[in-house]
């Protein structure tokens, strides 16, 4: 359909919670269209709706690395039913241009969503890979939580983002997460740089 225009950080929409898809409508199939248009253009792995200024619950994910083994993975209403395990994940955001920081993420999720013609699925993700982390990292934009919310040093988030001439971490987001920080503190292996 068509390449948008990605939301930058400070954008309202971007900390609204999406609405629920009540019907897989033509406006859905274009939006799905537009989120991979927009995604493939910019060279990303996931995209949600709100990054487009869409406030209903959809994003898209591609972890592929290569055209030829692309895998294009569309999600409506996902819910997470099951998380756990911690990883240290070094995240960026397509509405972040070019600011990457540690955050804290989940090892494992397990999400149940519809596909774009309106069918259940049920998808697994583990060991901290990339595919886990962005349905996380993605699941978080339709309640609006942006990964900087997860920052492990909120110190060393506020210095990359005026690097890149952002407005800084806003405390009244940040999340509290002890069990996730201990957890990849006891095991080094969970440290991804």
């Amino acid at each position: 359909m068509s390449v948008k225009k990605v939301v930058k950080y400070g954008t309202p929409s971007l900390r609204e919670k999406s609405k629920e898809v009540h019907k897989i409508s033509k406006k859905v199939q274009i939006l799905v269209d537009d989120l991979y248009d927009t995604l493939y253009a910019t060279n990303g792995v996931g995209l949600a709706a709100p990054q487009i200024g869409e406030n209903l619950r959809v994003f898209v994910i591609d972890v592929g690395t290569d055209p030829k083994t692309m895998n294009p993975i569309t999600f409506i209403n996902p819910k997470i039913i099951k998380k756990e395990g911690a990883i240290n994940s070094y995240e960026g955001c397509l509405s972040f241009p070019d600011a990457y920081t540690n955050v804290r993420r989940y090892k494992y999720v397990k999400v149940k969503a519809l596909d774009i013609k309106g069918r259940p699925f049920i998808l697994e993700a583990g060991e901290g890979s990339l595919l886990a982390r962005c349905i996380q990292h993605e699941f978080d934009h339709l309640d609006g939580i942006l990964f900087i919310d997860h920052c492990r040093n909120r110190f060393d988030a506020d210095k990359v983002l005026a690097e890149k001439g952002l407005n800084g971490v806003d405390s009244k987001y940040l999340l509290d997460e002890p069990e996730l920080e201990e957890e990849i503190q006891k095991n080094p292996q969970s440290e991804e740089k």
